[in-house]
């Protein structure tokens, strides 16, 4: 049998409706706001630190040209500069850290229940690789500025016109690191929000 919200009266034996609310009486609380869940969005920009750390990598050891003055040969490799050699170890450890993380972000999204702990992890260590990763941009950068416009002061010459394909390796290896500066800032202030948005308001 169908049930209805309606009761009888034992009296007269007629249907009572359901009592109307009040003025005073305060409605029922909303729903809870579903939780922001940012992890994939997480995924893909570690996934693309990664990928610009070894591309940097890549594009910086390969930069190597010989140019003959006369019967004299010049050589110009990135491990003749200890700041490109710095610049190497750190986006190969930049790269390292973006794969593992990429894995650990995956994880979280399997198991969500870790996710504050891991996000309070990332938030550390994002600042620490973007600053090791800004670092060593900057050191290289330094370097290829002065081998492309030279430093008359000093008396030292440019190189840039001589060696023009090792220049452009040196420029673009840069590039895709400044990329991967952006990104791990990006993965601050995402790991940052999401941290924010789970505190109970």
């Amino acid at each position: 049998m169908a049930s209805t919200d309606k009761s009888a009266n034992p009296e007269t034996g007629k249907e009572v409706p359901p009592p109307k609310a009040s003025y005073g009486d305060t409605p029922p609380p909303p729903p809870p706001p579903k939780a922001v869940d940012l992890f994939a969005v997480d995924v893909a920009l570690r996934f693309l630190v990664f990928a610009a750390s070894l591309t940097s990598v890549l594009v910086m050891v390969t930069s190597k040209q010989t140019v003959f003055r006369g019967p004299i040969p010049l050589k110009a490799k990135f491990d003749h500069s200890p700041a490109l050699i710095y610049f190497v170890v750190a986006l190969s450890v930049a790269g390292l850290y973006g794969i593992l993380t990429t894995l650990a972000s995956l994880s979280v999204i399997w198991k969500p229940i870790f996710s504050t702990k891991f996000l309070l992890h990332f938030a550390f260590w994002d600042v620490l690789i973007l600053g090791l990763v800004a670092s060593a941009t900057g050191t290289a950068g330094g370097v290829a500025y002065i081998g492309y416009k030279g430093n008359e002061h000093l008396q030292w010459n440019k190189v840039c016109s001589i060696f023009d394909k090792y220049c452009k390796h040196l420029a673009g290896s840069l590039a895709t690191s400044l990329f991967a500066s952006v990104l791990l800032v990006l993965l601050v202030w995402l790991s940052t929000f999401s941290l924010h948005k789970k505190i109970p308001k």
